[in-house]
């Protein structure tokens, strides 16, 4: 799994590329807490080439959000979500935990 980083003035941006499981979540999570360790709590993140996402990666993102949303100082949003990761999302009743946004742009504006 390939992750990059984008820092803007208003929020960054992850960009996630593969397979999200148990062998790469450590590649974001390494990612995402480098970014609210310093202090940045509004993250996009473009799931537009992940193909694959466990349970894993569902557990990387909802602990990501909880220290997002941890005393109003931001959140985890979602862009270009394939069908087979929202797909997932749904099955797994996480859906209504995260904004969903059609482009990393609109994400991005709504910070």
């Amino acid at each position: 799994m390939i992750v990059e980083t984008k820092q803007h003035r208003r929020c960054d941006v992850v960009v996630a590329k593969g397979r999200i499981d148990t062998s790469t979540v450590k590649t974001l999570a390494e990612a995402l807490a480098g970014i609210t360790g310093n202090g940045r709590y509004k993250i996009v993140l473009n799931l537009k080439e992940v193909t694959f996402i466990s349970s894993a990666g569902l557990g990387e993102l909802i602990a990501t959000q909880n220290t997002c949303k941890k005393l109003y100082r931001g959140e985890l949003v979602l862009a270009e979500v394939p069908k087979r990761v929202s797909e997932v999302l749904d099955l797994a009743g996480l859906t209504p935990l995260f904004k969903t946004y059609a482009s990393e742009i609109e994400a991005v504006g709504d910070f």
